[in-house]
Parts: C-alpha cells; structure tokens; sequence
C-alpha cells in the first residue's frame, strides 16, 4: 500500500507537529510506500505585506497545493491520501486534488478546528462551544484566533465557506479522531457520524515500568489557566501532608506559580520549568502519581501514555477526553475539574491505598500492552485506510459509535476497580 501524507506544520512547534510524523514512519516502517506533501507557516514570516493581507482569502484555497499534490499524485499513484492540518497555506484545496485524481482522503483531527475556528472550544481560560451552538462568526466577536479579529474571521470564513460547499461531508471519506469524546463534539458541530472513526494514540518506544518511586507528584504540561495549575496549588495548600510536587513545563503564569510557590508552598513544591524529554521521563518514573488538573476539552495528552507504560498511577480531572482514556478507580482516580478539595481528596487517597493503588498501575500497563503499541495502531490504521479505500468506513465508524475505546483486556488480567 501506497500513502500520501498531507500537512501543515505550525509556526509553534507542539503535539500535532510531533503527531504528524509517527503515523508516515509507522507505515514506512512496516514496509509501505509513504509520500511526503508539506507545507510549514514559517514560510508566512517571509511573506510581503501584501501576501500577507491576502490569506484571508487564500486560507480557504491554495492553487498552489491544489496543483502540487495533483503533480503528486500522478506521479506517485498513492492509494490513499492522510490529511493533519491545513491551515494556513495548504487549505482544504487538496481534498479536491484528491477526488479529482480519484483517491479517497482521511483526515485526522487532532483539535477541534472544524467546529471553532480557535481549535480548542475555549475562549479567556473556559469552555467555549458558542460556535457549535450558535455560528461560526460568533469567534469574530470574541477575537479567538490569535486575538485578531481579522485573522479569526479569515478562519471562520474558511471554515463556514468549506460547510457551504460540502467540503466536510462529501470531499473527506473519513475522519479519525482518537477518543470517543472528540466524535461526540464534531457529530454535535455537524460533521456525519458515518465517516468518523475512533483511533487512539500510540506510544513508541516503550519506555518499561519503573522500578521505584519517591513518593513526589508530578505535573507535566502548559502553565496556563486552562490547564488547571491554580487548581492544583490550591489542592496542595489544603493538604496537611501533602507530598513533594514536581511541576514541569513552561507558559505564561510560570512566573506568577513561582511568586505563589514562593508564598504559600513551605518548601514542598517545586516548578522545575521546561526539560528535555529523557529528563522529563526520569521524573514520571520516580514519581509516585501523576496528576493532570485540566480544565478544558484536551485532545489525547500523550503523557497519560507514558504514564501508563511507566507504571505510574494517574489522578486526572473528569472533563472531556480524560475519562474516555483514565477509567475511574480502574487505571487512575477522576475529580471534578475546578474543584481543588476534591482533587486533594483523591491526591491523599490514592497515597493511602497501595495495594488498590498497584493494580491501577497493572491495569494501566495493560491498557497500554493491549491498545496504545504501535502494533496495534498499525492494525487499526492499516484497517482504515482499507476501508476508505473499499467504501467501508461507515462500517467502522458504526463500530466505534457503539462504544468508548475500552482495552478489550484477555481473560484473567488484572482489570478490576478500585473504590476511592
């Protein structure tokens, strides 16, 4: 089998730019053919004022990518073509490449772009589905695309022009998106239900359980509102004997976490700031528990991954995605986002109860042995891109709508619940 891959990298490096190079290399790697069409938004940094001014218009169509992956195509012969992002430069254009040479199109949707023109379905630090409920012009209101309300309405004029024409539902054969949740939000935002097909995440390589812990917690992620981190101080402050925390990463409210650390925290938290990824992987493996306070919609958080690998339990908001990925009392323990008195509940829990605390940790490494390998996905790819190719992925996307991504766990393995 023969694959054109398809995307537009971000002028910020992050998770989607790393994502996008995993399932190309995973292909290749079990002896497919992969072709490469990329385009990169450094590219606008060397744009005239005058290029610039004109992707309002451009967002929504690029004669050049239209024209360069048509070359592709004829000169390659892919049987099909995987789409990331594309936006801005290479534009929904290329579907119609596509159809036009006959090749069917997946698409994976790593955020929530389609529905709201900022991508995240949150606007000032929460939740935010006005353009779902209401109209996609809503965004222009609030500036939700970089702050600009030209640049957002770039967006969304290319966002409502493609619904106009069909582009969503009649120039995509399929759509993957890797929890359950994340179909439930594009359904709900219009997208059919028939063409959307649930594929998690993957992990490689994999890492192995960690041999022992410190009994510190650990934070990894964006120092944002949005992330939870006012919310996870404030659990730490209402813990008597709350234990070490680690927090790892960088963003805008580092130096005002580091000034109420400094205040408040009596020497038992630490901000380490941005590290490296081996060095951020030698701190899961001492940690004791990991903890993701979010507060908004996240779209797989490839450290629940790691964590689960690794062996180390997680405490994680009920919100979004998360518990379509972390099991409640199974493979980690939910709180209630928002609410810091439940998180040290679940936080001193879970410190106090090794033995069901161990059997998360078995539970987790299952889950990741049984549905985040990369042999799995290669089967769960490879299965998609044969429906799409076969006009089967109704099929498939019926399948996954009938249930969450659950590891489906051999007889005899350690899947039993908890009880906080």
């Amino acid at each position: 089998m023969k694959i054109l891959y398809i995307y537009n990298l971000y002028q910020q490096p992050g998770g989607e730019n790393l994502w996008v190079e995993s399932e190309p290399e995973l292909m290749k790697s079990r002896g497919h053919g992969v072709v490469t069409y990329k385009r990169d938004n450094r590219e606008i940094r060397n744009f005239t004022a005058w290029q610039k001014g004109s992707l309002y218009w451009r967002a929504s169509w690029s004669r050049q990518s239209y024209r360069e992956v048509r070359e592709l195509i004829r000169r390659h012969r892919p049987d099909a073509a995987h789409v990331y992002n594309t936006l801005a430069l290479v534009t929904p254009s290329v579907y119609y490449a596509c159809r036009d040479e006959g090749v069917p199109v997946v698409q994976t949707l790593y955020n929530y772009r389609l529905v709201c023109p900022a991508g995240t379905l949150l606007r000032d630090g929460r939740i935010c589905e006005e353009c779902i409920d209401h109209s996609l012009w809503r965004s222009v209101r609030y500036r939700c695309y970089r702050h600009s309300a030209v640049q957002t309405a770039s967006v969304a004029r290319m966002l409502d022009s493609h619904r106009r024409r069909g582009t969503w539902t009649q120039a995509v054969t399929a759509y993957i998106v890797p929890t359950d949740f994340m179909r439930r939000k594009f359904v709900q935002g219009g997208l059919p239900a028939g063409k959307i097909v649930v594929k998690p995440n993957f992990h490689e390589p994999d890492p192995g359980l960690r041999e022992s812990a410190d009994g510190s917690a650990l934070y990894i992620g964006r120092l944002t509102r949005e992330k939870g981190v006012d919310t996870l101080l404030t659990a730490w402050a209402q813990m008597p004997n709350a234990p070490l925390l680690r927090i790892v990463g960088d963003g805008p409210l580092r130096e005002q976490l580091a000034e109420r650390v400094a205040r408040e925290s009596g020497g038992n938290i630490e901000i380490l700031g941005p590290r490296p990824h081996g060095e951020t992987v030698a701190y899961l493996k001492k940690a004791s528990l990991l903890i993701l306070p979010s507060e908004w919609y996240e779209g797989f958080p490839h450290v629940i991954l790691e964590a689960f690998a690794c062996g180390v339990p997680i405490v994680a908001s009920r919100i979004g995605t998360l518990p379509d990925i972390i099991q409640d009392g199974t493979t980690g323990l939910l709180f209630e986002p928002g609410q810091p008195a439940d998180l040290a509940a679940k936080v001193t829990w879970m410190i106090g109860h090794e033995d069901e605390t161990r059997r998360m940790v078995q539970n987790g490494r299952g889950a990741y042995e049984c549905e985040y390998t990369a042999d799995r996905n290669y089967d769960r790819l490879l299965d998609i891109y044969q429906g799409a190719i076969e006009g089967r992925i109704a099929e498939l996307a019926g399948a996954e709508s009938r249930e969450a991504i659950r590891p489906p766990f051999p007889e005899g393995a350690l899947w039993r619940k908890a009880s906080p």
